[in-house]
């Protein structure tokens, strides 16, 4: 026979269940287990995963009972819960297919890159294309300087102009690539 909880609206069982009244859970539980693995299999089409995620969020749900706050209803916040869940889950599994794809790649091809030397190359490629955009002049400078590790000195003697016109275009080559490559740049350089 069904106690009283059967007849609580979602807001009664709501404000039991905030206060750690263990059969208002087991009525949530009751009211909408079936209904979220049904809302989760819809998505997912796997049998074992709606459970565990139907699961852990009434884990959830009776673990922090004292501290959550329904923004909307108790239904919305279920449901909310488990398309998040669904969200975490499809990412966790992108993120493994992709790196089981680069492992396999890695295997193929035999190559000897970390993951590190290709963000390196592919920054440089960045930095670049960037440097490509800048006036010819300013390029060739910037180049000797941060390429050819010369100083402002030396590429005033070798360019025959004065060391401040080195300095001054160094310094806006600088500033226009922060501008246009933004934190990237100053990681790099």
């Amino acid at each position: 026979m069904k106690g009283p909880y059967h007849k609580f609206t979602d807001l009664e069982l709501s404000e039991s269940l905030r206060k750690g009244d263990s059969r208002a859970y087991s009525e949530i539980y009751n009211r909408y287990h079936a209904a979220l693995y049904i809302h989760a299999f819809k998505r997912l089409q796997d049998r074992e995963e709606c459970r565990d995620i139907v699961q852990e969020i009434f884990t959830a749900l009776w673990q922090k009972h004292g501290e959550i706050t329904f923004s909307s209803t108790l239904s919305g916040y279920l449901y909310m819960s488990v398309r998040n869940r669904i969200f975490d889950l499809l990412a966790r599994k992108y993120l493994k297919q992709e790196y089981v794809v680069s492992i396999q790649r890695f295997a193929e091809e035999g190559q000897v890159t970390t993951d590190h030397m290709v963000r390196q190359h592919q920054l440089s490629a960045i930095i670049e294309q960037e440097l490509a955009g800048l006036p010819a002049r300013t390029r060739e400078i910037f180049e000797m300087s941060r390429k050819g590790f010369l100083s402002h000195k030396e590429i005033a003697i070798v360019l025959n102009i004065s060391e401040q016109t080195v300095k001054t275009t160094v310094n806006n080559a600088l500033r226009v690539l922060r501008v246009r490559l933004g934190k990237i740049f100053l990681l790099f350089f």
